[in-house]
């Protein structure tokens, strides 16, 4: 080596600020090859006295540092192996002092803090790695003492990978992430910079990989394959998959269970899964798999696309075992692949409920009276118009449709041949022998009676209210918006069915719900007290000709406004009327109307929101909440026989579902239904209102049949009217509460690699008492998770409490756990993401790496 550099490098050492109330510098420098013996020599360092230390002078030294020269720097050289502490008789001084070596391992062993000679083959083993500055600042980042070999491997692993933490488990994955390009960067630099051999090593060490095949594809599908070992009975693997299960499976399954519920990497891991799965052609292996083997299973897709078609299949063939199709949809949401087919599960759910609706019904909707079928269908026979529509909300969502196309035929032809027909051969009859002329059921709160029913009273009583009109909220949607405002909010709510007027459109239906003292037909336009009742603008003077501090906004006028403007805008009001259009505006255009499911999706959002904006800014106490009309929708393309032909020739106008004329045939229409209309309103005119039996249309032109209203069905005229009731008292039967989860185990302390838990949910999901998700696992002390994630939905509606009881399985790492600390179960909420319980442990069983 240059002399020369040796002195600048030796100068810089000297030259440096002395701290901590030191008075010189020593330098030792060991060389124990005695390359430099000569050098040493020729060195000029001023004011640095230059001491050769031998073995025979190690007392002397001591004494001239200590006695002889306390003052002076001094350079000592030894051409001899640096000692251990405990050897080192001068140890103290070497503490205090620095080191010098030309050895450019030696430097890097000293800049990590590794005194250990014994680890120094290690640093010569990545002499290439620690070159690049980088590479080393990111080596010296991980807060670890480098005490062992492995440690060093891992750290130098960690930094080619770009892993944040030092875990062999990141490190795979971060390589197994990058299989998918073009090129694998980060084993290319493993390759370069690392130790292929001390890496297949760890993977052996960690993971039980000791397969001949050393490729990171073999290394993925080894994972696969031990994973899927603890998901099924291993015997049905085939028997070249058995040499890809590890003897030592529980870092596997802890590292794939982690992954797969990683919230950024999962769709790398489905990616990778996809490729290895048409590798190992998993569809054909499972395909003669019975479906009780794969319930639990999910390291491939196919294992849910064959539940989807065995559940599919099941119900198209009525094998009606509706609990278990349940138990499987169950277990089927905890799964990884869940989030990837839920629409197609969800359509599958919303078509079991359907299906067994029609076996409580025993294929028989029972003739009854009016009153009687009206009250049946507000208190259950909506459900089946909710399950068709949210069979096709889901459907809707699904990207390969084709896939359920067996489904949906089925759910078709259970809904419009079975539901409907019955339904409307049985309401048919009842309006022919009851409600012919006069159309009212007796004991049935009427449209026409909403503001005297509802409103009136709020008024009287010098309280404000609210009333939100959502054009065609169906019964069915507005239960299902009841239910979200009531499960959301500290309020009281409530659900009653009114008779709608007919013909069952806009025009009339608005009119019907204003304050007024005569609704008539004038020229064929609705007026209202000698108002025209159409628009916003003569809405806003009838309400106004009844409450003097009234008004009514749209929507989204009153949605535009901030807190401030708002507040402006209803200060000193009394009635206010809010007039929401999502349905009627999808749906009455043929262009649109496929989408009306959708759209009633959006009005529960819109409405919502709007109820949340009425009590937060404005304190709004009484919320009503109605609809003008509802409607009929069926998604299959109706056929000619399901319209009748119009032969009403002094028609004022003609719809699909009614026909409004001045003059009433002498002979019925055969299929139809006609009505007086001064005995639904306050007509001086002659007026008749023609509806079809049933769900039948009338026969005129132009596209957009599915999306009907205007007639006397009871989807179209049983009318919602929630009244929500806001609560701000400090507590009540109001209060939105959670479901509890509680351990039940009643040991603390884990003696295996695999244990079993119990956990129970306290009380049953009802009104107020809300459903919650949680994922379960281990952490030690450091927060470090020890086990796999379990996913826990608390969401039983049963009051056995047999069947709100869970039982989780918790896999643990293979690693070195201390009896003498504690370690917990966490069970996190995962709406809130915040630690929900947080259970002590001990773990005291054998598993250390061999």
């Amino acid at each position: 080596m240059n002399v020369s550099k040796v002195e600048r490098e030796l100068k810089a050492l000297f030259e440096k600020e002395l701290t901590h109330n030191r008075r010189r510098h020593v330098v030792f420098w060991y060389d124990a090859s005695g390359e430099f013996l000569n050098e040493v020599k020729e060195l000029e360092l001023d004011d640095v006295r230059i001491w050769t230390l031998t073995e025979n002078n190690l007392f002397a030294t001591k004494y001239e540092l200590e006695t002889a020269d306390p003052d002076s720097h001094f350079l000592i050289y030894a051409n001899m192996p640096k000692p251990t502490p405990r050897e080192d008789w001068l140890f103290l001084h070497y503490k205090n002092g620095m080191e010098y070596t030309s050895d450019r391992v030696t430097m890097t062993m000293r800049e990590v803090g590794v005194e250990d000679d014994q680890l120094r083959p290690v640093f010569e083993k990545y002499s290439t790695f620690f070159r690049r500055q980088t590479r080393k600042e990111t080596f010296l980042s991980f807060s670890t003492t480098f005490d062992s070999k492995e440690k060093i491997d891992l750290a130098v692993l960690a930094t080619l990978t770009k892993s944040p933490f030092l875990s062999s488990d990141e490190c795979v994955r971060a390589l197994l992430k990058e299989e998918l390009k073009e090129k694998n960067r980060f084993w290319e630099e493993v390759e370069k910079y690392g130790d292929v051999a001390t890496f297949w090593q760890l993977m052996e060490r960690h993971y039980g990989y000791s397969l001949e095949e050393r490729t990171l594809s073999s290394l993925f599908l080894f994972f696969m394959m031990t994973y899927l070992s603890d998901q099924v009975d291993v015997d049905l693997l085939p028997s070249e998959w058995q040499p890809y299960i590890s003897s030592r499976p529980m870092n596997v399954i802890v590292f794939m269970n982690q992954w797969m519920n990683h919230t950024t990497d999962r769709e790398v891991f489905n990616q990778l899964a996809d490729r290895f799965a048409e590798q190992v052609h998993i569809n054909l292996i499972v395909e003669n798999w019975a479906i009780d083997a794969i319930v639990q299973a999910d390291g491939f897709r196919q294992f849910d696309e064959k539940v989807i078609a065995y559940l599919q299949e099941q119900l198209v063939y009525d094998v009606n075992q509706f609990a278990y199709y349940k138990d499987i949809l169950t277990e089927r949401r905890r799964l990884h692949w869940y989030s990837e087919f839920q629409a197609e599960y969800e359509a599958i759910e919303n078509g079991r409920w359907l299906l067994q609706f029609v076996q409580e019904k025993d294929n028989y909707i029972p003739d009854q009276s009016a009153y009687d079928l009206f009250q049946a269908y507000a208190s259950d026979y909506y459900r089946a118009d909710l399950f068709y529509r949210k069979f096709y909300t889901a459907f809707d969502r699904i990207e390969r449709k084709e896939r359920l196309f067996p489904l949906r035929e089925k759910i078709e032809n259970v809904y419009t041949n079975w539901y409907l027909q019955e339904l409307s051969i049985r309401w048919t009859n009842r309006q022919n022998k009851e409600l012919v002329p006069t159309w009212t059921i007796a004991r049935i709160a009427q449209q026409t009676q909403f503001y005297q029913t509802y409103i009136e009273p709020i008024i009287s009583s010098d309280e404000r209210a609210f009333v939100i009109i959502s054009d065609a909220l169906r019964y069915e949607v507005a239960k299902e918006l009841m239910d979200v405002l009531n499960n959301e909010r500290k309020a009281s709510t409530d659900l009653q069915a009114m008779q709608g007027v007919i013909p069952s459109y806009t025009e009339l239906g608005m009119a019907s719900l204003l304050p007024h003292e005569t609704i008539e037909y004038v020229e064929g336009h609705v007026v209202v007290d000698d108002i025209r009742a159409q628009g916003l603008e003569n809405r806003k003077a009838i309400l106004q000709k009844h409450v003097k501090n009234a008004v009514a906004f749209t929507f989204q006028e009153l949605m535009a406004k901030n807190r401030t403007q708002l507040r402006e805008s209803l200060a000193g009001q009394k009635l206010i009327y809010i007039y929401h259009n999502t349905i009627d505006a999808r749906g009455d255009h043929a262009a649109t109307e496929v989408g009306v499911f959708e759209a009633a999706e959006a009005a529960i959002h819109d409405i919502r929101r709007l109820v949340n904006q009425l009590v937060n800014n404005v304190s709004a106490s009484n919320i009503f909440i109605t609809a003008d009309h509802g409607f009929l929708y069926e998604r299959q393309r109706l056929e000619e026989r399901d319209k009748l032909p119009k032969h009403v020739e002094e028609a004022i106008r003609i719809k699909r579902r009614y026909v409004l004329s001045q003059q009433i045939r002498t002979k019925q229409e055969e299929g139809t239904l006609t009505y007086e209309v001064h005995h639904l309103l306050d007509q001086r005119t002659p007026l008749y209102v023609t509806v079809p039996n049933g769900t039948t249309r009338f026969s005129i032109q132009g596209t957009g049949a599915n999306y009907v209203h205007g007639g006397s069905m009871l989807q179209e005229i049983v009318i919602p009217v929630i009244t929500f009731k806001n609560d701000r008292s400090k507590f009540s039967k109001n209060m939105i509460q959670y479901v509890d989860v509680k351990l039940t185990t009643p040991l603390r302390k884990v003696t295996n690699q695999v244990i079993y838990l119990e956990f129970f949910q306290t009380e049953k999901v009802e009104e107020k008492r809300l459903p919650r998700t949680f994922s379960l696992y281990f952490i030690d002390e450091n927060g470090e998770r020890v086990s796999n994630e379990n996913l826990l939905i608390a969401d039983s509606e049963s009051s056995e409490p047999s069947e709100r009881t869970f039982k989780e399985k918790f896999v643990f790492r293979t690693m070195s756990y201390e009896r003498e600390i504690e370690y917990y179960l966490i069970l996190k909420d995962e709406a809130t993401n915040e630690i929900y319980d947080k259970v002590p442990f001990t773990i005291d069983f054998l598993s250390e790496l061999n």
